[in-house]
């Protein structure tokens, strides 16, 4: 049976809960567009102001995740190196129900205290009083509370656990609290507010100020990352008893019969509830700021695909990024601002790390190269995207990276040779340089029907189309490779066996697959040319991006992909369109090669006969197909 007053009474309403902001918005929106006679009530500036504030309070939560969440920034002072996985992410995500919450709350308050609608702009004598009763109230009473809900067997169980079932402290966490404790958190912010009003003291800008300040230091006490400077407590030491610190407020998460306070750890000393460890392992993690942090095993080096995709970073919108990718329309408001984003990292060009997650206790990151897919295709952008690649791989190198994979334009074999470039340029690098691709050409030919006898094949000369063409023509698959060059497709038909030849067939239309029902795309294909696949077809592709799902009477295959193992932990972002725990099958080839200790680069030109060989691997380490298996 759920505990009174633990559930939010809008808990069933999801997106919809935001129409409770309605009647403040139709509020302000009638005295603005109609005089009122009456003045002794509220003309809607009060409204205005709920809104106002309620929006500020979002984006401070909101900028403090995405700083959270800059592990290009922060990897070097996370307080625990745990990521935050899809099971808290789904816990957190109705955060801001305190915030509506709150809201109702002071508009019932200016109906029961009138004088807060005619509240002065400025009272400096307000932020005095505020600050007083803060620390001789709110601070004593949220300590003696938050006390007494620990002590309490069935208050913590029923309540504040949840709170602390959160295993990796993170701003939106500061939220993530039953109803009951928001109610008593609303009194304890509301006091100090209401009690300088009372005497006089009140101001607007008061109001604006101590609620986003105790936002701030909220945010700042669940912030993963140490961002106060140890230098500060060593100047002046008894600061350390004014300002609990990331720290301070984590070890109360670890070590749940200490630090208690709310902000000032004063009241933790005064009753001997204060961590002794707290100054010093704030000192130890403050100090890292120079030193590299714990080295990954592996490494994948990922792109953005267009402008509105680099929005699927977990340090943007950190449950956007939790879903598969796709375009909505929030997005639209804010494309401007993230093309001049984009634009100030080409500028900058530096690689950047945005998630990791941990599997067989090994640790695994994702860098990002700042560029779009379309640069990849100017011929002059190459030298430089070469060059930041180079510097990535080097990079991992120095720091002892054992795998680095690349994504799919990361490869380009026009771009690079498909890594082959920076391997014979670096003789002695350490890192093993892996594209993939034996993982990605396993992928598709395993999710070939059993029967198939005939596939079309575009993109038939490249890397993968080269490998799926001789490996299918040894299993008397007949294929059909689209390309114009001749002299192309005889080289790759030599290198089948004599008696598997004639199985490569080449055509130079799209017609000459017309009654063929199995399409594998490895070049980007417009409606038209799909429209020459007969009714029933199934593409399957591993192109970027993918085509367009243009026919109804045919089916559209996902890139290549494969799911990561069930003990993968901290995995908390989707990859690009890919559903949750689903790597592209280059990513998860990189893995592979890692958990097999292979220590060749993966490189050039697939090996052929490699491919049922890293297949069986894959399996063997749990990672698994997305559809079902139908080897040919």
């Amino acid at each position: 049976m759920v505990a009174p007053l633990s559930a939010w009474p809008w808990e069933n309403l999801g997106f919809f809960k935001y129409l409770l902001y309605g009647p403040f918005v139709a509020k302000v929106l009638y005295s603005r567009f109609h005089d009122h006679e009456d003045q002794s009530h509220d003309d809607g500036s009060w409204c205005l102001h709920l809104l106002i504030i309620c929006a500020l309070r979002g984006l401070i939560h909101q900028l403090w995740s995405s700083y959270n969440n800059m592990l290009f920034l922060t990897r070097n002072r996370r307080i625990l190196q745990q990521a935050v996985g899809f099971r808290q992410i789904d816990s957190e995500w109705d955060w801001d129900n305190f915030i509506i919450l709150q809201a109702l709350i002071a508009s019932m308050a200016s109906y029961m205290f009138p004088f807060l609608e005619n509240l002065p702009l400025w009272n400096a004598k307000g932020f005095i009083a505020v600050l007083t009763l803060h620390m001789a109230v709110s601070e004593p009473l949220y300590y003696w509370v938050h006390r007494f809900v620990h002590g309490s067997h069935y208050l913590f169980t029923h309540y504040h656990s949840l709170h602390h079932s959160s295993p990796v402290p993170h701003p939106f966490t500061a939220g993530y609290a039953t109803f009951l404790e928001h109610l008593m958190l609303s009194v304890v912010i509301g006091i100090p507010m209401l009690g300088a009003s009372v005497m006089g003291y009140g101001s607007i800008s008061m109001i604006y100020a101590y609620v986003l300040i105790f936002d701030f230091l909220r945010c700042l006490g669940h912030c993963n990352v140490e961002v106060v400077p140890y230098q500060i407590f060593e100047a002046i030491p008894f600061a350390r008893y004014l300002l609990y610190t990331p720290t301070y407020h984590s070890l109360h998460h670890t070590e749940m019969g200490t630090n208690f306070c709310l902000f000032m750890p004063l009241f933790d000393a005064l009753w001997k509830t204060l961590d002794g460890n707290s100054w010093q392992l704030q000192k130890e993690i403050s100090s890292k700021l120079e030193k590299h942090g714990r080295v990954p095993d592996f490494v994948f080096l990922a792109h953005v695909v267009d402008v509105s995709a680099a929005l699927h970073a977990p340090f943007v919108f950190r449950s956007f990024a939790s879903l598969p990718f796709s375009t909505r329309l929030f997005l639209l408001p804010v494309w401007p601002i993230t093309f001049s984003v984009l634009l100030v990292m080409w500028t900058l060009s530096k690689t950047f790390l945005y998630s990791f997650y941990q599997l067989r206790g090994r640790l695994h990151q994702t860098w990002a190269v700042p560029r779009c897919g379309f640069q990849y295709f100017l011929p002059f952008a190459r030298e430089g995207i070469n060059k930041h690649i180079e510097e990535a791989i080097l990079r991992a190198d120095k720091l002892g990276v054992k795998v680095i994979s690349l994504a799919a334009l990361n490869k380009n074999e026009a771009l690079n040779g498909g890594g082959t470039l920076f391997v014979n340029k670096h003789p002695n690098l350490k890192v093993r340089v892996v594209h993939g691709n034996t993982l990605t050409a396993a992928v598709i030919l395993n999710d070939l029907p059993k029967d198939v006898d005939e596939v079309f094949l575009s993109g038939a000369t490249s890397k993968l189309g080269r490998a799926i063409a001789l490996y299918l023509c040894r299993k008397r698959v007949r294929v059909l490779m689209l390309t114009l060059s001749a002299e192309r497709f005889q080289k790759i038909q030599k290198e089948a066996p004599v008696d598997c030849q004639s199985y490569l067939v080449q055509v130079t239309k799209y017609q000459a697959a017309r009654n063929c029902k199995t399409w594998i795309v490895g070049k980007w294909i417009t409606p038209r040319e799909q429209s020459w696949a007969p009714p029933g077809t199934h593409f399957h592709q591993f192109v970027v991006p993918p085509i367009l799902s243009f026919r109804r009477d045919c089916t559209y295959g996902d890139l290549a992909a494969m799911r990561l193992p069930d003990d993968v932990q901290g995995l908390g972002c989707c990859e690009y369109t890919m559903e949750r725990g689903v790597v592209h099958a280059c990513h998860a080839g990189g893995v592979v090669h890692l958990l097999e200790g292979w220590s060749h680069h993966e490189v050039g030109a697939l090996d052929v006969e490699r491919i049922d060989l890293v297949w069986e691997a894959a399996l063997k380490h749990g990672l698994k197909p997305v559809s079902s298996p139908n080897k040919v």
